[in-house]
This record gives structure tokens, C-alpha cells and sequence, in this order.
């Protein structure tokens, strides 16, 4: 048993190493920027689907769906409850205006209900846009 113990550091190593690192879609192939944009999504998809709200059997989440979201005015589903400040923001969910809005939501729509604190990585915030254009 001791004999095996020795292992495992380097195996802690190998391990750790691993965390993180985005693995080809298949085979060898690398990851596209939608495709990390859509990993990326899974710290959003706990609020926000991606399905289409007109579509039936849609259950909806805390948040508003993000399907079509990109080129969409604010607040643009009549049936979801948004809060008053992003019904008044009269923003278009472009790339700026999206990335502007996951890197600090609360300074780009004061007051939003939306509690995600932002996301800072400029690379990770430009995958889950590409990912977002996806949805129509």
C-alpha cells in the first residue's frame, strides 16, 4: 500500500493540471469559440435558458431566456417580468453593449434584479457572446 502512496503526488499533478483546460469538441479537434462560449454558458444557464419561450412546453427560469437575445432591445419578452430598470434601460444586445453588460451588469443597467457580479475575462465574455449568436 505504501508502495502506491509515492504515486500519488505526480498523480495530484497530472489531475490538477487537467482542471481548466478546454478539451477538443472530437477528436483532436480544437474547441471553436462558440463551442467554449456554450461552456462558458453553464454559470448562466442556472437562471437563463436558451430555449424558445414561443415554443411549446417551454418552461421558463429565474431569468428571461437568452434565445435570440443577440440584436434584441432589452427587456423584448412581453411575458417576462423584468425589472423596471431593464425595462427602461432602452439597450440592444449587440457585442458591445453585451459585453459591457457581462463584465459589470450593475453599471450598465443600475438596479437590475440580475445578480451575476460580471465576468472579467475578456476572452471568456467574447465566447459567450459568439455562443449567444447561435441562439435563434
Amino acid at each position: 500500500m505504501t508502495r502506491h502512496l509515492k504515486f500519488a503526488p505526480f498523480a495530484a499533478i497530472v489531475l490538477l493540471s487537467a482542471c481548466g483546460q478546454q478539451q477538443p469538441a472530437g477528436g483532436d479537434r480544437p474547441m471553436t469559440i462558440e463551442e467554449r462560449g456554450r461552456a462558458a454558458y453553464a454559470a448562466c444557464a442556472v437562471c437563463h435558458s436558451v430555449s424558445d419561450p414561443a415554443a411549446p412546453g417551454y418552461a421558463g427560469l429565474v431569468g428571461p431566456s437568452l434565445f435570440g437575445v443577440y440584436g434584441a432591445p432589452s427587456a423584448h419578452y412581453d411575458d417576462y417580468d423584468y425589472s423596471p430598470a431593464m425595462r427602461g434601460a432602452d439597450l440592444v444586445w449587440d457585442e458591445g453593449t453585451l459585453d459591457a453588460f457581462l463584465e459589470n451588469p450593475h453599471q450598465i443597467v443600475p438596479r437590475t434584479r440580475m445578480s451575476y457580479a460580471g465576468e472579467s475575462d475578456p476572452d471568456r465574455r467574447a465566447a459567450i457572446i459568439a455562443y449567444l449568436k447561435t441562439l435563434k
